[in-house]
């Protein structure tokens, strides 16, 4: 089975159609996925702050253990559960037995949370003022190399441990200089357990530091240094480069995508404005390169952000204040669009999950604006008070937060916990709008208009929901009448086919396996919600029977433990029209059903484009690539070949869609996976926005790269 990754977008140019993806794997029944250790899957032992060693408890093997049975429980009961059963694993072995605790999981993610964790220590030294270059750059076999011009990590031996600092930084858990506050203010890195962790998941690392005009050198095999730390020259420059490979044994892949990178060392940019940080990748015959450097910080994020988009005021809303040592940095600009665009970070980690800070400036946007409402004429308009989805409709803002002991949830730092830093900015907030809409009445009423059409149309999807509610009482199962549902009832075994036209929906209702197989076709021509509020999509009778279907609700009322199928797999022809019908659903799930594509849930059917027969032999071919790669294989029998190119999913009969397209032992499907929401969140804007000249443009940088274009 094949397995690939769709980076950034598949470019179709012509008509009006272009298919978009995030990024995507091929799955197929054949591919072995191993499991990573979950974030609390902890070891069943203890952690010393002297010794740093972790126990584990572990039973024998069987082979070394004899037991016996409990006359009370009837258990077998091992006889030789002693003192000797309790291991201990000492300096980074715990990290290789548990990766997960450290690096969220094993997979791209972990393996990308690798580079992260070094280019966060940079960055720290940016923060306090003595770096401002980093070179990220990705080598021949998946070396990763990170270079900063910062102070150096120090070489000197460490008078407590009787071992040089950086030794001590690279191959001990907890130690690092950033805890006693007198070096960094504020850090990323504040669990004191990155570049050990990189170093211990490593098959290899290597440590350069430029200081005092030597350069300092040491190698690591999996954690463990091969000899003291050594002066290999001179040097007039300062800093650290730090080298490292990934341990293929650990990880499901070591290949770094630059994509993925670059997003997270834009933001970076972004978050430390006058920061230069350079990527590039040298694996390729072609070398790519990005160059950020943004002077007007998280202000020009917002501008970044909403660049192919219609704002309602010309320059964003920015402000920055610090009140108990927490510093507040905040931009925001609302565009014309229907969409919540919110991006947080703590001491520039990206706080997906949001906490606090996200609490307390939605708390203090929906009140300020609830307090202008009352003192406009508009208040007469509505019955009822601004709700947080009224006033953050069409709202891009980025809120980025300094905290000097930031409380994570997990060490991916996820979500921040601090209580105190919700009503430090949502004080910050309020103040700051309050002097800002003060000084320009003329924004405050634009934005006050919006919300209130906000609002309106929040109460017409209100009832139409309700609407629903009562149509799906009514009926007898609540489910569209076109969907042809399976037996199986556990979500994590079901899934549904979305497939275009009733002529292929029919093939693939007699084609399917009824006990996991649902199948739901569509007719007519679907709605672009790039351009429409939710009252609008709700009401819309070619998506009611999607999300009736899914069982999940749409919006912000959209509830992923509903879901009732957790592969919802799109099924179209492999023209412009199929690929148009898939960008309208990927439009639709990215904006309404955000959490679906994040998890992972939707997919691309892959159909075959041709059939190749050869006698009573049958071949099928999915591009262009493969029917020529099947024609070279057949010698001198290729002339006798019968080519057929299929033009819809309806040519098919029902056991060629089951062979080719939904029998999970020979299938080919896409997984749709969300690896740059910024860049996502562009396309989406450019390609199905109501702007048409960034539509244009897009298309005319892009038409020489199209490949099997179907006019």
């Amino acid at each position: 089975m094949r397995c690939w990754r769709i980076v950034a977008i598949v470019k179709r140019c012509g008509s009006a159609a272009v298919g978009i993806v995030t990024g995507g794997v091929a799955v197929g029944s054949r591919w072995r996925r191993r499991s990573a250790d979950a974030p609390g899957d902890a070891p069943g032992g203890f952690t010393s702050d002297r010794d740093l060693d972790i126990l584990s408890y572990r039973s024998k093997h069987a082979r070394e253990t004899s037991s016996h049975v409990d006359g009370t429980t009837g258990r077998s009961m091992p006889d030789s559960y002693s003192a000797q059963s309790i291991q201990i694993l000492k300096g980074l072995e715990a990290v290789r037995k548990r990766p997960g605790m450290y690096i969220g999981s094993t997979g791209t993610e972990g393996l990308h949370h690798l580079v992260y964790e070094v280019v966060d220590n940079s960055i720290d030294e940016a923060l306090a003022g003595f770096c401002s270059e980093i070179t990220v750059t990705l080598e021949h076999g998946n070396v990763v190399r990170v270079e900063d011009n910062g102070r150096g990590i120090p070489v000197d031996v460490h008078t407590e441990e009787n071992v040089s600092a950086l030794e001590l930084v690279m191959t001990r858990l907890h130690a690092g200089g950033k805890f006693d506050k007198k070096n960094y203010k504020v850090s990323g890195g504040l669990h004191g357990v990155g570049v050990s962790v990189v170093n211990a998941l490593a098959e290899w690392s290597e440590v350069r530091v430029h200081r005092d005009g030597e350069i300092h050198f040491q190698r690591y095999q999996r954690g463990v240094a091969d000899a003291p730390v050594s002066v290999i020259g001179t040097t007039e420059k300062h800093g650290t480069t730090f080298s490292f490979k990934p341990d293929s044994t650990i990880f499901e892949t070591t290949d770094f995508s630059f994509d993925v990178l670059s997003k997270r060392l834009r933001e970076l940019a972004f978050l430390n404005r006058g920061i230069l940080i350079h990527i590039e990748d040298t694996r390729l015959p072609t070398r790519k390169s990005h160059d950020f450097k943004f002077e007007g910080g998280v202000k020009e994020f917002v501008q970044y952000l909403n660049k192919n988009k219609t704002v309602i005021h010309r320059e964003p809303i920015y402000f920055e204040a610090e009140r108990d040592r927490v510093q507040v940095e905040i931009a925001l600009e609302y565009n014309d669009g229907y969409n919540e665009n919110i991006y947080t970070f703590v001491n520039n980690i990206n706080t997906a999950e949001g906490g606090t800070h996200l609490i307390g400036f939605k708390s203090a946007l929906t009140r300020t604006f609830n307090d202008y409402l009352k003192k406009s004429k508009l208040a007469k308009k509505l019955d009822e008070s601004l709700t947080g989805d009224d006033v953050r409709e069409g709202l891009t803002a980025v809120v980025s937060v300094k905290v000097p002991e930031p409380q994570f949830e997990g060490q991916t730092k996820g979500k921040l916990g601090n209580s105190e830093v919700k009503g430090i900015v949502e004080s910050v907030v309020a103040e700051q709008l309050l002097i800002y809409f003060d000084a320009n009445p003329s924004v405050i009423d634009a934005i006050l208009d919006k919300t209130v059409v906000a609002a309106k149309a929040r109460a017409a999807a209100r009832r139409a929901r309700e609407l629903t509610r009562r149509k799906s009482f009514l009926e007898s199962s609540g489910l569209p009448g076109k969907l042809a549902d399976c037996s199986e009832k556990d979500p994590r075994k079901a899934e549904v086919y979305i497939v275009e036209g009733d002529s292929a929906g029919g093939s693939a209702k007699q084609g399917r396996d009824r006990q996991f197989q649902a199948i739901l076709p569509l007719w007519g021509k679907m709605l672009n919600v790039e351009k429409t509020r939710i009252d609008k999509v709700l009401a819309n009778d070619k998506l009611q029977p999607i999300i009736s279907t899914l069982g999940a609700g749409a919006g912000t009322n959209f509830n992923i433990e509903k879901l009732r199928y957790h592969k919802v797999i799109i099924m179209a022809d492999a023209d412009v029209d199929g690929s148009h019908i898939r960008t309208l659903l990927l439009t639709f799930f990215f904006r309404y059903m955000h959490e679906l594509v994040e998890r992972g849930h939707v997919y691309l059917a892959m159909p075959p484009l041709y059939k190749i027969a050869r006698g009573k032999q049958e071949i099928y071919a999915y591009d262009e690539a493969d029917r020529n790669r099947i024609l070279a294989s057949m010698d001198g029998d290729a002339e006798k070949a019968n080519i057929q190119r299929y033009k819809g999913l309806g040519e098919m009969n029902p056991e060629q869609l089951w062979e080719t397209t939904m029998n999970p032992e020979t299938r080919n499907i896409v997984q749709i996976k969300l690896e740059d929401a910024v860049e996502a969140e562009t396309i989406f804007s450019t390609l199905m926005g109501e702007n048409v000249a960034p539509r244009r443009e897009f298309i005319e940088e892009n038409a020489l790269a199209v490949s099997n274009l179907d006019v």
